[in-house]
């Protein structure tokens, strides 16, 4: 189906030899993007405290940092204040935002076998996902 590579690849002549350029391990990879996903999804839990504050989302936010700063080495997130663009958010879409990013952090702390970051990312996927539901079905 396809045709065998014939050619020497380009990619090790043009850099010369393998040291020319940083390589990082697969759990370093995991730890970045794990760390991206969970700085996503502080970014949009601060979006919702400045919407709707609650002690959860300020407890969430609180959990979230804690982890970014673990993965990033001490480094903490940069935590920016949310964005006035003229008009009032809509905290439906910044749920499912939030429960999207929750389940791709999820899915990388599985794979990286950190059971903190998966057991934040799980609760954060069941708070947004509750967020969600109908009032109707939420007092029952």
């Amino acid at each position: 189906m396809y045709e065998p590579i014939r050619a020497k690849s380009v990619h090790s002549t043009m850099a010369g030899t393998p040291h020319d350029f940083p390589h990082r391990s697969r759990e370093e990879e995991l730890d970045i993007q794990l760390a991206g996903h969970l700085a996503a999804l502080l970014a949009v839990t601060d979006e919702l405290r400045a919407a709707a504050p609650s002690a959860a989302l300020d407890t969430a936010a609180e959990r979230l940092t804690e982890q970014v700063t673990r993965l990033r080495g001490g480094r903490t997130p940069a935590r920016a204040q949310a964005a006035t663009t003229g008009r009032e958010p809509n905290p439906a879409a910044l749920h499912r935002r939030a429960h999207a990013l929750a389940g791709r952090a999820l899915v990388v702390a599985a794979s990286r076998a950190d059971t903190a970051a998966a057991i934040l990312a799980a609760e954060q996927m069941d708070a947004h996902a509750a967020a969600l539901q109908p009032r109707a079905l939420a007092s029952r």
